[in-house]
């Protein structure tokens, strides 16, 4: 039976027909493809996609059980979060690219970090995290346990503490809306986040253990059992930017198959990125899909699609296809 599109994917499949606009249909009918064909899906998010506040629609991809399990850089995990207890202190800068060294420093000394075009209030936003995150890993920590920084996150945000402080909608959090599934996140290089920065700080302190966070290798090894358990009839990759957020979890099917012996290990079923960045000479982000089968990791007839656009355009727009928006 045909599904009813609305007039988003309406719109796209009418007027998006050539380059990179008819990558993004043929991806999007390929996402769709998967999922009812009882493929499950990995996103992997990088940047500053909370920031972005993809959480806007990604929350309901979540809801919809349009993916299965998510890849993210501690930046993600966090900023979407702290857009949901400060989102009226944040400060939009239109004019980001004539500003001085002198006005770069000023935005420092008011407390607001630049991403790009909108600059994330500290006081409101990392330091009002900052003290309930911490009495959660004390606690967690006298208590002799131990969990992954997502698991953190998700305690921090059913607890309710964060409650008083909401300045959006819930549901347009996509944190929030992974922890009500308990949705199964990795996130590879979390030290490299603002969070993981003050963690690493209490370490120096003296004030917390270093192994009350579960390490990066330990997610690898979550992730192989996971792909594991739920490749049966395939597991696609729909990755949104570059870096390790996309870089690590890919690695885990060449790990299972090379280095684990297991031969049987299915390939990716699917592949897609959106990347800006363009095809160059030794680089990961720019690499076309074809050099990732000579690595193992996707086969000759992996359907794989490239969008060479920016992600804040294209990802929801192809989410509102699979949402029949």
């Amino acid at each position: 039976m045909t599904k009813t599109k609305g007039p988003i994917s309406d719109f796209i499949q009418k007027y998006y027909l050539h380059f990179n606009a008819a990558a993004l249909v043929d991806a999007a009918k390929g996402y769709e493809d998967q999922l009812d064909n009882g493929a499950k899906m990995l996103v992997s998010l990088a940047g500053a996609m909370s920031t972005a506040e993809l959480g806007k629609i990604f929350a309901e991809v979540i809801r919809q059980d349009k993916v299965d399990i998510i890849s993210c850089t501690g930046a993600n995990l966090e900023e979407d979060i702290m857009n949901l207890v400060a989102h009226s202190h944040y400060k939009r800068v239109p004019n980001y690219r004539d500003l001085t060294p002198k006005e770069e420093w000023d935005l420092l000394e008011k407390g607001l970090n630049r991403v790009t075009d909108t600059c994330i209030p500290e006081e409101e936003a990392f330091r009002r995290l900052q003290k309930h995150i911490f009495k959660i890993w004390k606690d967690a920590e006298a208590k002799g346990e131990r969990y992954f920084p997502h698991e953190f996150m998700y305690k921090l945000l059913l607890s309710g503490v964060l409650e008083e402080y909401y300045e959006i909608d819930i549901k347009d959090s996509w944190m929030y809306a992974a922890a009500e599934k308990n949705l199964p996140i990795v996130v590879p290089g979390w030290e490299d986040s603002t969070m993981g920065n003050i963690f690493a700080s209490y370490v120096l302190k003296g004030e917390l253990q270093a192994s009350t966070m579960k390490s990066g290798i330990e997610y690898m090894t979550f992730l192989a059992d996971w792909y594991t358990d739920n490749s049966k009839q395939g597991i696609g990759f729909f990755q949104i930017g570059g870096g390790i957020a996309g870089d690590f979890p890919i690695c885990v099917v060449p790990m299972l198959y090379q280095d684990m012996e297991r031969t049987d290990t299915p390939f990716w079923s699917y592949f897609c990125q959106i990347s800006d960045s363009t095809t160059s000479y030794g680089s990961y982000s720019g690499a076309v899909p074809n050099e990732k089968i000579t690595w193992g990791k996707l086969d000759i007839d992996t359907p794989k699609f490239i969008i060479e656009s920016d992600a804040t355009i294209v990802a929801p727009l192809l989410f509102a296809y699979l949402l029949d928006m």
